[in-house]
């Protein structure tokens, strides 16, 4: 039996599939009544790394694997810590707790289950409806999970008597609560099965697995790319089931057999066996911070085919794994033709640029305080790439393309930063001086292929998201990606980067992706005329960052000439507004809210109302914080939701963008705010799977909210528009609007929608 499927006999083995009433345990089933309260109560903080003390209540597999002490984001530890991946690590209850996780769900005597108790700490002291909650209520990540352990209870529900379950927020309805109480009571059976693929499905699995896994050298070397590549993706095929999501897995077992799951740290370890690639169902609920979809079709295995397998390339001898394979992807697959490798991420940039800026890690400041608030992302077209065109250019860069983080042993951390630093300032100067024989750079320069051309980037402190088109004011900084920068980017903070690690490998990812970052930035500068690029740095490096390009980058072009056309006195703003008339059938998202140029700033063909209150909302956008006091009041990423009298509703993002003096220093952030300069976007879609705050708001209103927002100088008139348009956690009906937004993704974009974190929803 493949070790993904037996996952319900183990929880039978183990014994949480338990029925000490037979007449109550048979009235209620875990996946009919018992996992929709968990999806709507409780999923919103209870998934991916960042669940409280590790609980994961998206399946019968988490609620039954139970909590852990052991955190996964640790900063500190010097040593790496074990895996804990939920379906991928361990398997039923019994092996859950042999690495140190406890039931919530077992009775304690004569007490009731862990999960009960809290429960019922929660039910008996409801929130003063859409009241702020009392400030010794610790939310956020700054909270310190104390994962009290069933004997540990009654002093938690002491010093904590208001932190039940669900946590500060409005509670479960009396149904719901009786009902999980009835079936912890019961034993808390687990009756669920794992998803399973359709016919068809299966036929379009058979049929890539077989791709992936046909014999010869050269098929085992694309293969193996192929995974790398696919690891993270919830695949779904075009003609599937609505719903239906498979991941790329290794296993010891081929195709028509049970999967046997190859478990390593990272997706390049060494499996030490034979590897087949498979396709599996992701199982439990989908949430959308995880959820990094990816497209497979009839058409995409035409294209591949193309890519991979059109050519006479041949492979002499097969690569292996290890430190220095992870370390240097471009060595590691060389004989693959670059062209099709970089060609390939281009097909679908927007994915990979969200498995590093979005990414399934759940809680990525280490990595988000090396960017900024709001940029744009775009790609150099493959034939004016020298890593693809000339062979001889490729062959001095590709030892120079090696990334830190393999060897995590805390005392050479600096020397090893050094080292890989220097490989990577050498690897510039090649670049620099390369390029700078080529014609000068132009239009075509761009790649325009598909509409993941053009990217637009938001940060919210802690995470990010990735958007098509582009988004808001013309930002600061814009990147430009060739294939050895993105590729790098793809193997840095994807491939090798391990949430379980220690100090070191984590320092080492955060510094090398500051030099990463740096690269996209020079990289654009290249387009603009050579006597603004050091101005453009130097505004981009402030204060301590003319130190450090002085002590880490490699100097720039700033000699040799572009061959764009752009306005002497602000050539960024002209190569962005010439970008979007040029490209315009790529950015499939008009933005007159936050580029108003004209008189009427909303979208043409909604619904008049919307178009007034887009109007309105046009006046809160792209005004620094200096002129528009709110802005300090404001979280990192809101959602408006504005209703008509119709009975239709549009919900809109509202960004705060706060700016920096330099992004460039692993610590002090704070330091290097600017807040006069933060900006608002406010864009129609969820751009972000981490709402901090909701308002609701009738369309009919949304010029009073503005006017109020313009007129809020200081907290305590903010804290009026917030008792006045706001859903606050204690709002009565907070759990409809909060699942509204998945609703309006599912309405929007169906292949997109998941469940919502709540974990950064501020108490404002």
């Amino acid at each position: 039996m493949p070790h993904r499927f037996i996952s319900l006999w183990l929880l039978v083995l183990s014994g949480s599939v338990a029925a000490q009433d037979p007449a109550i345990s048979s009235s209620i089933s875990y996946t009919r009544d018992i996992q929709p309260i968990f999806t709507e109560k409780c999923v919103a903080c209870h998934a991916c790394y960042d669940s409280a003390c590790q609980l994961n209540l998206g399946s019968g597999e988490g609620a039954a694997r139970g909590a852990s002490k052991m955190p996964v984001y640790d900063g500190e530890r010097t040593q790496a810590a074990p895996t804990t991946r939920l379906f991928y690590d361990a398997f039923g209850k019994r092996a859950w707790q042999q690495k140190d996780f406890y039931s919530v769900l077992d009775a304690q005597g004569s007490q009731a289950a862990l999960m009960a108790r809290m429960l019922e700490l929660g039910h008996k002291t409801p929130l003063t409806p859409n009241a702020k909650l009392p400030e010794d209520i610790v939310l956020g990540l700054n909270r310190n999970n104390l994962c009290a352990m069933p004997a540990e209870f009654d002093g938690y529900a002491g010093a904590h008597p208001k932190e039940g379950m669900p946590l500060a927020v409005t509670g479960l309805t009396d149904q719901q609560y009786q009902t999980l109480q009835r079936w912890l009571a019961s034993g808390a059976p687990i009756d669920e099965q794992s998803l399973a693929p359709s016919a068809k499905e299966a036929m379009q699995i058979l049929q890539w697995e077989n791709l992936l896994n046909a014999p010869g050298a050269r098929q085992s070397l694309v293969g193996r790319w192929l995974f790398e590549h696919w690891y993270l993706a919830h695949i779904y095929f075009k003609e599937g089931e609505p719903g239906h999501y498979f991941q790329w897995v290794r296993s010891r077992t081929p195709s028509g057999q049970p999967i046997d799951l190859i478990a390593t740290r990272r997706p390049n370890d060494d499996p030490g066996t034979q590897v087949y690639y498979r396709l599996w169902p992701v199982q439990g609920v989908i949430v959308h911070k995880t959820h990094i979809t990816y497209p497979l079709s009839a058409a995409k295995m035409a294209r591949i085919k193309s890519l991979f397998y059109s050519g006479n390339w041949q492979v002499n001898a097969l690569p292996g794994y290890g430190p220095q394979s992870r370390a240097n992807p471009f060595a590691t697959f060389e004989a693959i033709p670059a062209q099709a490798r970089y060609q390939f991420m281009l097909d679908n940039a927007e994915y990979f640029v969200r498995t590093f800026i979005r990414g399934p890690v759940c809680r990525g400041q280490i990595a988000t305080d090396v960017i900024r608030d709001n940029f744009w992302a775009l790609f150099q077209a493959p034939e004016h790439d020298l890593y693809i065109t000339d062979p001889n250019y490729r062959g001095q860069a590709t030892p120079l393309l090696a990334m830190p983080g393999q060897n995590d042993d805390v005392g050479s951390v600096l020397s090893l930063w050094r080292n890989y630093r220097d490989k990577r300032n050498e690897y510039e100067a090649l670049r620099r001086d390369s390029y700078a024989d080529l014609p000068a750079p132009s239009w075509s320069t761009l790649w325009a292929g598909n509409d993941n051309a053009l990217l637009s980037i938001f940060r919210h402190f802690d995470s990010a998201s990735v958007t098509k088109g582009l988004i808001g004011e013309v930002p600061q900084t814009m990147w430009l990606f060739d294939y050895p920068l993105l590729e790098r980017t793809y193997y840095q903070l994807a491939v090798n980067f391990d949430v379980f690690g220690n100090v070191s490998h984590q320092a080492q990812t955060r510094l090398y992706f500051d030099l990463i970052r740096n690269g996209a930035e020079q990289n654009f500068l290249r387009l603009m005329p050579a006597d603004s690029r050091e101005d453009y740095l130097n505004d981009w490096y402030q204060d301590g960052g003319q130190f450090k390009m002085w002590l880490d980058y490699e100097a720039i072009d700033d000699d040799k000439p572009t061959a764009l056309t752009l306005d002497e006195k602000d050539p960024k703003h002209d190569f962005a507004m010439q970008l979007l008339a040029r490209y315009g059938d790529l950015n499939a998202r008009p933005d007159p809210i936050n580029r108003c140029d004209g008189a009427y700033c909303s979208r043409p063909n909604i619904d008049p109302a919307l178009q007034n209150a887009e109007q309105a909302l046009s006046r809160l956008a792209s005004r620094p914080a200096a002129g528009l006091k709110v802005i300090d009041q404001m979280p990192e990423a809101t959602l408006l939701r504005v209703e008509t009298a119709s009975g239709k509703r549009e919900v809109y993002s509202v960004l705060r963008n706060r700016a920096h003096s330099n992004v460039a220093f692993l610590l002090g952030e704070s330091l290097r705010y600017q807040p006069g300069l933060d900006t608002l976007t406010i864009y129609p879609g969820v751009l972000t799977s981490y709402p901090n705050f909701m308002f609701n708001v009738p369309a009919e209103q949304v010029p009073a909210f503005v006017d109020a927002m313009e007129n809020a100088r200081d907290a305590n008139r903010f804290d009026k528009i917030v008792e006045r348009w706001g859903i606050r956690r204690s709002h009565p009906q907070f759990w409809l609007y909060f699942h509204d937004l998945s609703q309006y993704i599912h309405e929007t974009d169906p292949v997109e929608e998941g469940v919502l974190d709540m974990n950064r929803y501020e108490n404002l």
